[in-house]
């Protein structure tokens, strides 16, 4: 069965498309936020390195309501370097929002994550965005997009589409790009529309999968870690989402690396992400995204299960690098040799700078 008040999404998109700042307009027009309260930009790169640079580096999520249904979003990174993030965070959801530049259209990156969510069978909307720009051209970018679409094999259901215009500095989308709603109105709706809700198992076994950034995904009788974040008090914190039955505060669990190699733990505590903090919670029911403490040891990939009847989940596979570097000591014949030189180098100057001096 599928919970119908619950829908699951991943935000994916080229570097520099707009999709954070996209984020930040669904936060605030879902009053996230006080009125008066004072927000920065690109809310979801709180990282310090994130805003040096201007991008987004670690997957991170939140949520927000909207006509009483609970729409949990993960912002993803654009950057190629990064794309270990987006595989991992796509199993948590059911559906992705494709943000495209109206300019660029499809790039690189673009072309990386929808493949992966194709391959996922998600459902996919596809967000052009930043419509407001004089060049924009429309037309061109969502005929590239279903081009796309076709070179990476997508189902007729997947091809089959949604498009919204967007511009997420603005704050606005419509189905038309000469007529945007004065709000992100139309994007919601289609989130509700296009996304189907988690499909669960309510009556099964716990299970979960460890990852490594902060989500958990919960399977059959099991409990999948899809990322881990570390707390000074809590210490470490796994995320992910419940797939199947109910987890409890001071539950007994099961952790598995494979069927031969299982631990038992205890969790100690339990949120669920409401709004943009996370809210204490004594249970968390199959389909939603929630946050678990007290297992110190736990690593991406583990599976949380059931202690009784639990079985370990298979590994989350991540697309090999293309680029392999090896970091290890010199061991060059003339290891050291350049220090010295360097030395001596420096000394016969400062002799000479002596010399000339007196």
């Amino acid at each position: 069965m599928r919970r119908r008040d619950i829908r699951n999404i991943a935000i994916v998109a080229h570097v520099d498309h707009g999709k954070t700042t996209l984020v930040d307009a669904m936060l605030k027009q879902a009053k996230v936020f006080r009125d008066n309260q004072v927000v920065q930009e690109r809310i979801m790169d709180s990282n310090d390195l994130e805003r040096e640079r201007g991008i987004t580096i670690l997957s991170k999520n939140t949520s927000i309501s909207y006509k009483d249904m609970k729409i949990n979003i993960i912002d993803t990174p654009g950057h190629s370097d990064f794309g270990g993030e987006v595989e991992r965070v796509l199993n948590m959801v059911e559906g992705v929002l494709l943000v495209v530049d109206s300019v660029e259209g499809p790039m690189p990156q673009t072309r990386f994550v929808l493949k992966k969510a194709l391959e996922f069978g998600h459902a996919v909307v596809v967000v052009v965005n930043k419509i407001d720009r004089p060049s924009a051209r429309p037309d061109f970018v969502i005929n590239s997009t279903f081009e796309l679409f076709i070179e990476l094999n997508a189902s007729d259901e997947q091809c089959d589409f949604q498009v919204i215009y967007a511009s997420g500095i603005k704050g606005q989308a419509g189905l038309s790009p000469d007529n945007l709603a004065e709000d992100l109105g139309p994007l919601f709706e289609s989130i509700i529309g296009c996304i189907p809700g988690p499909h669960i198992d309510k009556d099964g076994a716990l299970q979960m999968l460890g990852s490594d950034f902060p989500l958990l995904l919960f399977y059959s009788s099991f409990y999948f870690v899809t990322n881990i974040e570390y707390d000074e008090h809590k210490g470490r914190i796994a995320i992910g989402r419940l797939h199947a039955g109910v987890l409890r505060r001071g539950m007994d669990v099961r952790v598995c690396t494979t069927e031969e190699t299982c631990r038992f733990a205890r969790v100690s505590e339990l949120f669920v992400y409401d709004k943009f903090i996370r809210v204490a919670a004594e249970a968390v029911e199959a389909g939603d995204i929630c946050a678990v403490c007290g297992i110190d040891d736990i690593q991406i990939g583990e599976t949380i299960a059931d202690k009784i009847t639990g079985k370990p989940l298979p590994a989350i596979r991540v697309e090999e690098p293309t680029v392999k570097m090896a970091f290890s000591i010199n061991t060059s014949p003339f290891v050291g040799r350049e220090v010295c030189y360097q030395i001596d180098i420096l000394k016969i100057n400062s002799v000479d700078q002596q010399f000339n001096t007196e």
